[in-house]
C-alpha cells in the first residue's frame, strides 16, 4: 500500500473551510452580479431537451473561439475514436508526456464546452504544474449518455498509459460536470482492472446525479445560476432509464476506498456544495485522504470561467501544489 505524507494534503476539517473569509475582489464580485443577473435568469429558462442542446452548445462554441489563445504554451491535437485531446505543455518545456500529466475534463452540464472554453484553465495548470495537461474534448449530449463521457474519458487514460505515462504520475481533474467524469473515470478504471491515477481535483463538482437532496439543500436558493430543475433535466436525457436512475451511476455511491488522495473545491454557497460535503464524508469514511476547500463569494465554477481573477489565481496555485504533491509522493514511495 502506498504510504501517504501528511503533507500532501491539506488539513482541512470533514465539513470543508473557507479558505478566502475576507470575501471576494471587486472583479469576483462583478462577476457574481453577472451570474446572478444574466446567466441565471438564461439557465433557469432554457429548455434543456435533446433538440435545443446543440443550439446551446454552438453558441458557446461560437462565443468561447473569442477568447484570446493563452500565452506561454505549446498545443498538439490528437484524435481517437469519435473524440479529441489537446496537449497543452509549457512554452519550451523539454519534459516527455511520459514525465506527468494532468488530464483535465471540462464541464458544460454533459452538453456544453469543448476545448475553447477550458483551453484557459488548462494552459494555467500546465504553467503552475510544469507538466503536460490533456484536455479532453469527450462525447457529450445528445450524442452519447453520461456513461458514454465516461467511456471516453477512459479511453483517453487508456492512451496515456499505452503512450508509456506513469499512472503514479497522472492526475485527474475536472470541473462541474468533469469533477464528475474524474471520479467516475477513476471508479470505471478500478473496475475494469486498471491501476488508478495518483490524485483526483473536482472543481465544483456535480458528484451525486440524484437530485432529491439537493432541492432540499440550503444553496438550492443561494447558487449564482446553477438551478437543481435544469440539472435533472440533464440526468433525466443523458443518465436515466426508463425514467430511472441507477444510483451506481453516481460517484459518491461507489466503491471509494481504493480511489487516491482527493481535493475538492467548491464555492460556499453554491447547490453543488451539497454533494461535495457528502463526497467527503464519505472518502473519510473509507480511509481516502481528502480535502474541501469552500471559496467565499464565488460563483460555479469560477477558475474555468474567469482564470485570471485573483480567486481563481490562488485556488490554480494550491490545486497545483496538491498535484505536485500527489506526484512527488507517488514517487517517493517507488524510491523508498
Amino acid at each position: 500500500m502506498t504510504a501517504v505524507h501528511s503533507e500532501e494534503i491539506l488539513p482541512v476539517p470533514e465539513a470543508g473551510v473557507v479558505v478566502n473569509p475576507g470575501g471576494g475582489s471587486i472583479a469576483s464580485r462583478a462577476l457574481m452580479l453577472a451570474c446572478k443577473g444574466v446567466i441565471g435568469p438564461v439557465f433557469r429558462n432554457y429548455p434543456v431537451t435533446p433538440l435545443t442542446m446543440p443550439v446551446a452548445r454552438i453558441a458557446i462554441d461560437t462565443l468561447c473561439k473569442l477568447r484570446p489563445i493563452p500565452r506561454g504554451v505549446e498545443r498538439e491535437q490528437v484524435r481517437l475514436s469519435g473524440f479529441r485531446m489537446e496537449i497543452i505543455r509549457p512554452a519550451g518545456a523539454r519534459r516527455a508526456l511520459r514525465d506527468g500529466a494532468v488530464m483535465y475534463m471540462h464541464g458544460g452540464g454533459f452538453f456544453l464546452c469543448g476545448l475553447d472554453s477550458h483551453r484557459a484553465i488548462a494552459a494555467a495548470l500546465a504553467r503552475r504544474t510544469g507538466l503536460a495537461v490533456v484536455n479532453v474534448d469527450y462525447r457529450q449530449l445528445p450524442g452519447t449518455s453520461i456513461d458514454g463521457s465516461v467511456r471516453d474519458c477512459l479511453t483517453a487514460y487508456r492512451w496515456l498509459l499505452r503512450h508509456g505515462v506513469d499512472p503514479a504520475r497522472i492526475v485527474f481533474a475536472g470541473d462541474s460536470a468533469g469533477g464528475y467524469l474524474s471520479f467516475a473515470t477513476a471508479l470505471r478504471a478500478l473496475a475494469e482492472g486498471l491501476p488508478q491515477p495518483a490524485g483526483l481535483v473536482g472543481i465544483s463538482p456535480l458528484l451525486d446525479l440524484d437530485c432529491a437532496a439537493k432541492r432540499e439543500y440550503v444553496n438550492a436558493a443561494r447558487d449564482a445560476y446553477i438551478p437543481v430543475a435544469a440539472l435533472e433535466r440533464v440526468v433525466r436525457h443523458g443518465a436515466s432509464v426508463d425514467g430511472r436512475l441507477d444510483p451506481a451511476s453516481s460517484p459518491v455511491n461507489g466503491l471509494l476506498a481504493d480511489l487516491p488522495p482527493a481535493l475538492l473545491i467548491v464555492g460556499e454557497d453554491e447547490v453543488l456544495r451539497s454533494d461535495c460535503e457528502v463526497m467527503a464524508g464519505r472518502l473519510t469514511a473509507a480511509g481516502v485522504p481528502n480535502s474541501l476547500e469552500l471559496w467565499r463569494g464565488q460563483v460555479h465554477a469560477f477558475m474555468s470561467i474567469a482564470p485570471g481573477l485573483p480567486e481563481s489565481r490562488t485556488a490554480l496555485g494550491r490545486v497545483a501544489r496538491f498535484v505536485r504533491a500527489r506526484v512527488a509522493a507517488q514517487e517517493s514511495a517507488r524510491t523508498a
